[in-house]
């Protein structure tokens, strides 16, 4: 049997074309794969913290807020990173920013 040598040369470049196609239809799984988790994680998460810094960035004095550590308290004096919380008359916290989780409605700590 004898193959020659232009039918060798010719067989790989028409199975390139089909290749592309598997190639293509291969990678289509991942790429939707990359989507959903985009949609269902990355997105939801980042606008979580777009939500907390806005609501940090808008703390003021008197607000009564729940930090990370479960401390109730009121906002006594506000530093650029550091907040003092007054937890109990005369009793005063310096936690910071990224610790709050929470403004609470005005009244809830007594």
């Amino acid at each position: 049997m004898f193959i020659s040598n232009a039918y060798a040369q010719a067989a790989p470049a028409a199975a390139a074309g089909g290749d592309l196609m598997s190639q293509l239809g291969g990678m289509l799984p991942l790429v939707l794969m990359f989507v959903v988790l985009y949609f269902v994680m990355i997105r939801p998460q980042m606008k979580r913290q777009k939500e907390h810094k806005a609501m940090i960035d808008a703390l003021a004095k008197g607000d009564e807020i729940v930090t990370s550590g479960g401390l109730l308290g009121k906002v006594s004096k506000l530093g650029e990173t550091i907040v003092s919380l007054e937890v109990a008359n005369g009793v005063e916290l310096q936690v910071q920013r990224s610790a709050v989780v929470q403004v609470l409605p005005k009244g809830t700590v007594k």
